[in-house]
């Protein structure tokens, strides 16, 4: 009797198959990451910033429409005594009132901050504003006051 010893072979896995990335690849990867969010990063907080002195301007238009509609009722505007508030709230000395003005109470400016009535303001009118993202008179950019 003869006997015949087979060879067994081991199959290697093939190299392409088990072949991950590799450090540099991952390093490449990353660093056109790293760019791209250098490169569009500050276009999108330029668009936030915008964004919020847009809704600013829209609400000093609802809030100077809303103490026109006071004007109306009252036959003047709401004295600085009395500001923004005098929209929301019932002033004692305000005969005719015929509000609330708002419709949801008075708002906050985009950055957290109370909006700002002076009255008499330029031209006769009253004064709706806000000092920006700062919070204080002046500066550029976020940190403008935004005026009626």
């Amino acid at each position: 009797m003869f006997f015949s010893l087979n060879r067994c072979r081991i199959a290697r896995p093939r190299a392409s198959a088990s072949r991950g990335f590799t450090l540099i690849e991952l390093l490449v990867v990353l660093v056109i990451l790293t760019l791209l969010a250098g490169l569009v990063g500050p276009k999108v907080l330029d668009q936030l910033s915008g964004a919020k002195v847009k809704t600013a301007r829209v609400q000093i238009g609802e809030l100077e429409q809303a103490a026109d509609l006071f004007k109306l009722d009252v036959g003047r505007y709401p004295t600085d005594a009395e500001g923004l508030r005098g929209l929301a709230e019932r002033p004692a000395t305000a005969r005719g009132w015929n509000g609330p003005y708002l419709k949801k109470g008075l708002p906050e400016d985009p950055w957290g901050h109370a909006y700002q009535y002076k009255f008499p303001g330029r031209g006769g009118n009253p004064d709706i504003f806000t000092f920006g993202a700062d919070g204080r008179p002046g500066g550029d950019g976020e940190n403008a006051d935004v005026y009626n």
